[in-house]
């Protein structure tokens, strides 16, 4: 099947994949960029389930500080290499998710740590499983997973602390 070039530079401009990942899910798919972008979907959930038990002992420490001093956020998000590290993507995940400690307030990484006695629901309390700020259909691990099909590792968050002005109780 042959697929215009237009066809697979939008696929490549709404997923992130590279040009070759969008002409195959477009052969794939018949040439359907709906379903072409969720079986990119699929296969960046099938690489970051692949790349979840590797190491990761580079990344980076990210600050937000929201206007007007009154709030700010430092997130430890890690990756495999220093080469991923200092990719845009990388960059841009590591202080989306700061904005996202400093406006949603989450008390857990994930719900591994989540304690039954708090009060909060665990999609509230817990940083992973809540909604982004910036796209609410999607949670903070959905964003995680399209930066580690994209990036090609493995990515964590390792801890984050959020401060705002007058609290004296510092959320890690």
């Amino acid at each position: 099947m042959k697929i215009p070039a237009d066809k697979v530079k939008e696929l490549r401009e709404q997923s992130g994949a590279g040009i070759m990942q969008c002409r195959q899910a477009l052969i794939e798919c018949q040439g359907d960029i709906e379903r072409a972008l969720e079986f990119l979907k699929e296969q960046g959930l099938l690489k970051a389930k692949e790349k979840a038990e590797r190491a990761v002992t580079q990344g980076l420490i990210e600050a937000y500080i929201h206007t007007g001093g009154r709030v700010g956020a430092m997130v430890e998000l890690n990756c495999e290499t220093d080469f991923a590290a200092r990719t845009d993507e990388f960059k841009e995940l590591a202080h989306q998710l700061a904005m996202q400690v400093a406006a949603m307030s989450p008390m857990f990484i994930s719900e591994k740590e989540f304690s039954p006695e708090t009060k909060e629901e665990p999609q509230t309390a817990c940083l992973l499983l809540q909604a982004y700020i910036k796209d609410p259909d999607k949670s903070v691990q959905d964003i995680i997973t399209e930066t580690i099909a994209k990036v090609g590792e493995n990515i964590k968050v390792s801890r984050f602390a959020r401060f705002e002005l007058g609290d004296q109780e510092v959320r890690k």
